[in-house]
């Protein structure tokens, strides 16, 4: 099979390992890479991720501890790894993958100096051409052949053209396409933050109507932020942003949603337990500030996780400034 039609996938957690499943099952050629010596040996020897316990992966998807087998078997590289790996991955691949490389992400989150992870692949390797997936695909879900979507957002059309083209597999993914990078990418972030935020209210059971309200006006003020930064007030209702939260809030087993149910139910949350949602939470705020944009639901949020405030105090001075707004 040619270079051009295998799906290189950098990270053998639960979306990468999915995704993997999704498009090997659909006829695609996939090789993951992931610095772990012994989830490659399981994957291997068992055909199966210890990150992702249950499903089987075909033999069509190959898995390499080396970066360097990864750039030579795939021209089109899908990086889906934690926020605090991306740094040391992309260090990585710096020196393996260059210009005739096709970079896409699926990190939720902002990193480093609370910057987008597209233009940190544009700082840390050669790859001219770099886009963001995005939306309410999950894990189980691609795993398990259910429906999912996503939107690839990038400048360039060759991108959001090849993503289409590899990872859209109906009826398991349907890919959709937008040239706004900065709005998927930021409405991916707060997706997760707010799924931490509707973690928390159903935790203390606030009801349907609090919780509608809650949504809504989560979407008004990333859409707010969204503006700030150079992104499309649209793209937050869409798939990377509404579409995500409704999807993952009420999740049992999400990161985000089980962390804002163990915040409601009083547990002591540290740094070393912050799910990616958390960090995008405390991220968001602070570039909030930068831009000058008002989020009282995420700055309730970043409070609580930080410590600086109570749940029943962040919840009223949000309630308070939300109505101030009207």
């Amino acid at each position: 099979m040619s270079r051009a039609d295998v799906v290189g996938i950098v990270g053998a957690g639960t979306f990468g390992t999915s995704l993997a499943i999704a498009l090997a099952r659909a006829g695609r050629e996939v090789v993951i890479y992931t610095k772990t010596a012994s989830v490659a040996e399981a994957i291997r020897t068992t055909r199966r991720c210890p990150r992702l316990p249950g499903p089987e992966l075909p033999a069509s998807v190959a898995v390499v501890t080396d970066a360097r087998a990864l750039a030579a078997a795939a021209r089109y590289v899908v990086f889906a790894v934690s926020s605090t790996d991306a740094p040391a991955r992309l260090a990585e691949l710096g020196g393996v993958i260059d210009g005739s490389h096709l970079v896409v992400h699926a990190i939720g989150a902002l990193v480093g100096d609370d910057e987008r992870v597209s233009v940190l692949i544009e700082r840390a390797t050669p790859a001219l051409r770099v886009g963001v997936v995005a939306g309410p695909a999950r894990p189980r879900d691609l795993a398990g052949g259910e429906f999912g979507s996503m939107v690839v957002a990038s400048r360039f059309d060759e991108v959001v053209r090849e993503t289409r083209r590899l990872l859209n597999v109906p009826p398991v993914l349907r890919v959709y396409g937008s040239h706004d990078v900065v709005g998927v990418e930021l409405a991916s972030a707060l997706a997760g933050a707010y799924t931490v935020a509707l973690g928390l209210a159903d935790g203390i059971s606030i009801g349907p109507g609090p919780r509608a309200v809650l949504i809504t006006r989560a979407v008004a003020e990333a859409s707010r932020l969204g503006e700030a930064s150079g992104g499309q007030s649209k793209t937050f209702a869409g798939l990377a942003g509404l579409g995500n939260v409704l999807v993952r809030s009420g999740e049992e087993g999400d990161p985000d949603y089980e962390l804002g149910r163990a915040l409601a139910r009083g547990e002591a949350i540290g740094p070393e337990r912050f799910s990616e949602g958390a960090r995008a939470a405390l991220a968001g705020v602070r570039l909030a500030r930068r831009k000058d944009v008002r989020m009282p639901l995420l700055a309730g949020l970043a409070a609580v996780l930080s410590g600086k405030m109570s749940i029943r105090d962040a919840a009223r001075l949000a309630a308070d400034t939300v109505a101030a707004e009207e």
